[in-house]
């Protein structure tokens, strides 16, 4: 359904380093960045596509937590999320299980980023 979707960060280059280490396990990389200002807008992008995750300077104070799932190929590919949050003392808001009441198979971690949404690894097994 979605094409992309934009977040804007309080530290742009902190937030990008919180994803790239994080989300390493999902092949989450770096695509593309240009200059905004005294910051930068950054594309981050899966193993198999462009960039379909956006990091850009916040313009003001941010007020809502936002909800973004990043689809793991595997299992153990949540797990790896999982280790590398704790390895950096990332907030853990639900380690990884299964969550039947979404759909039978749905593997999840839920993890609090840098501005405070909630960002989840998620594998749909069967």
């Amino acid at each position: 359904m979605f094409d992309h979707i934009g977040v804007q960060a309080g530290d742009v280059e902190a937030s990008l380093a919180f994803y790239l280490g994080t989300f390493a396990a999902l092949g989450l990389h770096e695509a593309v960045r240009f200059p905004a200002g005294d910051s930068v807008v950054v594309g981050l992008a899966g193993p198999d596509g462009p960039p379909a995750f956006w990091l850009s300077p916040a313009t003001g104070v941010e007020t809502r937590e936002l909800h973004v799932a990043f689809r793991a190929p595997d299992r153990a590919a949540v797990d790896a999320v999982h280790r590398a949050a704790v390895d950096a003392e990332v907030e853990v808001l639900h380690a990884p299980r299964e969550w039947p009441e979404y759909h039978p198979g749905y593997y999840a971690v839920f993890l609090r980023d840098l501005d405070g949404h909630n960002v989840e690894a998620v594998h749909h097994g069967p």
